[in-house]
């Protein structure tokens, strides 16, 4: 059973290294009535949203930088995608923050006067919204001219990287909630609420804790996975294959996001899903191509849209005969018996000069770790 709130209304972020409970105030529906497309001198207003349902979350007063701003937004995109409820594309304005924003002294218990910017457009703009109320109230206060932060709403100006004032409050209440006639009240029963709770899909901290903990992936590698319910379920299907953990996720990370953001792609049209990408790596890991064949096979399947087995043959196999490698190893041994004599003498650093020399004779296709094997035998 998955809880993503938890038992305490809170949902955990991880900041700069730090773990902190952001607290949630309330969660409710909503409908959206237009949008808003703010210019120099006109305002426009869009209805052709109106109507679509809005789940509003509410923090309470706990956040107390842009860091941890931006940290609890990305976590909770994440739940969003993780349990299916929506694609969350701020591009697309399926989500969207009001950003409240107040200061105080280090030493006070009272918050200060609470302005709100309306509606930030992304997470980028959520953190340079906070950073610019926090010095314009700051510097006001500095200047003995606080009581000129006013309890207002505002917006968020790309163009001059400001906030602009849109309207006052009247007064300290924000909202007034009325009770409304023609929807009777319903109570919810516990057991529906079990049931949907146990359909909930894992959610990405407790896959983090997964990876981390029993697959052994460090915790960079694993916050890289996690960010996207796509890499993760990606990941997931190259283990269940029987795919090396480490090296799944070395090429999810290092490979397979690089060329998606290279060519401005998604992980949905990426050609080599997980059971194409198994064959590329299931040679590597016999030791039948090499790390640097490996990555070739993997960008020709890419470019010619074809799978990997079919730039895998004799041709470009590694070499891996112990048998062979060695009477390779002896002649070359054989024909260097100056840096033979210096290696002994000392000079240990000639050993990377016998394997490049290996690495010539055989066109690059020596296996990397047994030749070093042979030649660490054979000089030692």
């Amino acid at each position: 059973m998955h809880d993503p709130v938890g038992v305490n209304g809170s949902i955990k972020i991880d900041c700069n290294g730090t773990t902190k409970k952001i607290l949630i105030h309330d969660i409710h529906l909503e409908e959206d009535s237009a949008s808003m497309d703010h210019f120099t001198d006109v305002s426009l207003i869009n209805y052709n949203r109106a109507g679509v349902p809005l789940l509003e979350l509410v923090t309470e007063p706990c956040i107390e930088s842009p860091e941890e701003a931006v940290a609890f937004l990305e976590e909770m995109r994440r739940i969003y995608q993780y349990a299916n409820i929506s694609d969350a594309d701020t591009k697309k304005g399926q989500i969207r923050c009001d950003v409240n924003v107040s200061i105080m002294d280090v030493d006070s218990k009272e918050l200060g006067t609470k302005v709100e910017v309306k509606n930030v457009n992304s997470f980028g703009n959520v953190y340079e919204t906070i950073k610019y109320e926090i010095e314009r109230q700051s510097k006001l206060k500095d200047k003995g001219r606080y009581d000129e932060v006013v309890q207002e709403t505002r917006r968020w100006d790309e163009e001059s990287g400001t906030t602009k004032r849109m309207r006052t409050k009247a007064d300290a209440i924000d909202y007034k909630y009325f009770v409304e006639p023609n929807i009777p009240k319903y109570k919810i029963d516990q057991n529906w609420v079990e049931e949907i709770k146990k359909c909930i899909p894992v959610l990405p901290n407790e896959r983090k804790i997964k990876y981390i903990n029993e697959y052994g992936l460090s915790e960079y590698d694993a916050n890289i996975i996690i960010k996207t319910k796509e890499y993760a379920d990606y990941f997931e299907e190259c283990v269940s294959l029987g795919m090396d953990k480490k090296i799944a996720a070395n090429y999810l990370i290092v490979n397979i996001i690089a060329y998606l953001n290279k060519e401005a792609v998604s992980l949905n049209e990426f050609y080599l899903k997980p059971n194409l990408l198994n064959q590329i790596t299931t040679e590597l890991e016999n030791g039948i191509i090499s790390s640097k064949q490996a990555k070739e096979i993997f960008n020709k399947s890419l470019e010619e849209q074809k799978e990997p087995k079919n730039f895998i043959s004799k041709d470009n196999a590694q070499l891996s005969d112990s048998n062979e490698l060695e009477s390779i190893i002896d002649n070359i041994l054989s024909n260097n018996t100056s840096q033979v004599e210096a290696y002994k003498n000392g000079k240990t650093n000639l050993f990377d000069f016998f394997v490049g020399q290996v690495m010539k004779e055989t066109k690059g296709k020596a296996n990397p770790n047994l030749t070093k094997e042979i030649l660490k035998d054979k000089l030692d």
